[in-house]
């Protein structure tokens, strides 16, 4: 029984990774569309919001398929993206932190993203499995 819920666990964890993945290249191609009419602070707000609806489709059809939130498709997204914003606030502080303090990062902001996004996966892949999508289909 244990282990049947690890190997669910590691799929899960793995899946989530691929949804990050995919929402690492949203931020960034997003990120860098807009950044040179908007700034790196801001065109990474609407960069951020952008991911998450990447991976909230990501993780709602493969990752958590297999669950359900109790609420509607949009009292869902809303809910995730106020669940991933604990992450998302992590995220962003590590990027806002390295694109003031390291010209390197400045001038390449895809290196804040990706510090940001490793520090901000735990966070947001614990708030899915326990709190977002944590009712199992019968």
């Amino acid at each position: 029984m244990l282990k049947e819920k690890t190997k669910r666990f590691y799929a899960q964890f793995f899946l989530f990774g691929v949804a990050g993945v995919v929402g690492f290249i949203v931020d960034t191609t997003v990120l860098y569309l807009l950044k040179d009419l908007m700034g790196v602070y801001s065109a990474r707000l609407i960069s951020f919001l952008c991911a998450a609806q990447a991976t909230w489709l990501f993780n709602r059809a493969i990752t958590f398929r297999n669950r359900k939130s109790g609420h509607s498709t949009i009292k869902e997204f809303g809910f995730y993206l106020a669940m991933m914003s604990i992450g998302g606030s992590v995220n962003y502080a590590i990027y806002a932190f390295l694109i003031s303090s390291y010209a390197a990062v400045a001038q390449q902001p895809v290196l804040g993203v990706a510090a940001g996004s490793i520090a901000g996966m735990v966070i947001n892949l614990l708030t899915s499995r326990f709190i977002i999508f944590r009712f199992k289909h019968s």
